[in-house]
């Protein structure tokens, strides 16, 4: 099943940001090995060269690295993996009281809100 990319935004940056949620989601664990690139582009029905450029990237970053001749691994440094995955959720958070202070609900209404969410009866509403 191919990955759920749009054309709004450049498709190497969306895989960027996919396998980046893959690692600190925990579907690729600390130097696990990351499938080929023609897998990858498989996967993620784009061209190979746009899978190549976003590993690069990664490895640029750090976040994934790569032995010669047997392949990309992800990092074992979990503590720049928990610094990616509070960056992100950060940023989300962000996000997501940005989008509130639109509706006109403000920083103050938020917590409430989300806290009758959560306990609330219609537990269809969020999955935890």
């Amino acid at each position: 099943m191919p990955w759920n990319l749009d054309s709004d935004r450049p498709i190497f940056i969306q895989i960027i940001e996919k396998i980046q949620m893959d690692i600190i989601s925990g579907l690729y664990a600390p130097g696990d090995k990351l499938p080929s690139v023609r897998e990858l582009a498989q996967k993620a029905a784009v061209n190979p060269n746009t899978m190549q450029k976003a590993l690069s990237e990664l490895e640029r970053t750090g976040l994934v690295y790569s032995q010669r001749t047997s392949g990309r691994y992800i990092t074992e440094d979990t503590a720049m993996i928990a610094e990616l995955k509070s960056t992100l959720a950060q940023d989300i958070v962000t996000q997501f009281l940005e989008n509130m202070l639109r509706l006109g609900i403000p920083k103050e209404e938020v917590i409430p809100l989300i806290s009758k969410i959560i306990e609330g009866d219609d537990h269809d509403t969020v999955r935890m």
